[in-house]
């Protein structure tokens, strides 16, 4: 067998040779990381510096925007209250014009009755009269429908009212 220094010097030698090459090639790789590095230290910095006034700047916008959507909540709410008070308004002006519309309708009728009684022949009927009207149109309303179309109605007359004259005509 050969000597085993040899061998031994051999290994060593392969392993001077492995690792001389892994650092011939390592040499870019690390060169690219240190680069990469630089920029990321560049980024970071930037970022130190830029940052802080950013996230501020965000910062007072969300403030602004809270305070601004309270005053279109208050907004919304005094609205609200306006529509409410014209619907209040509203429904008060529509009982109103029924008021009035129910008292001229009562002034019509109290109107056109008062002119139908003014307007009315100036013959009066006297209470025994008036009580012998209503008896005869009852006697009337009981043939017509009790009765029956069979029956001939024998008495169909009604009494007549006397015209008394007004005393105003004399």
């Amino acid at each position: 067998m050969i000597d085993p220094i040899f061998w031994l010097g051999l290994s060593i030698l392969l392993v001077a040779v492995s690792l001389t090459a892994v650092l011939v090639t390592a040499i870019p790789a690390l060169q690219e990381v240190a680069r990469a590095a630089r920029s990321a230290e560049k980024l970071f910095d930037t970022l130190r510096r830029d940052l802080p006034p950013t996230l501020e700047a965000i910062r007072l916008t969300g403030l602004e925007i809270s305070e601004l959507t309270d005053d279109v909540s208050d907004g919304v709410k005094s609205a609200s209250q306006v529509v409410k008070q014209v619907d209040r308004s509203i429904d008060g002006a529509k009982k109103q014009a029924q008021k009035v519309e129910l008292s001229t309708r009562s002034v019509f009728a109290g109107m056109t009755t008062a002119w139908k009684t003014f307007n009315r022949p100036s013959s009066r009927l006297s209470p025994s009269q008036r009580e012998l009207l209503a008896s005869s149109d009852r006697l009337e309303y009981i043939q017509e429908n009790e009765l029956g179309d069979d029956v001939e109605i024998v008495n169909n007359s009604r009494p007549k009212a006397p015209i008394m004259n007004d005393p105003e005509d004399e």
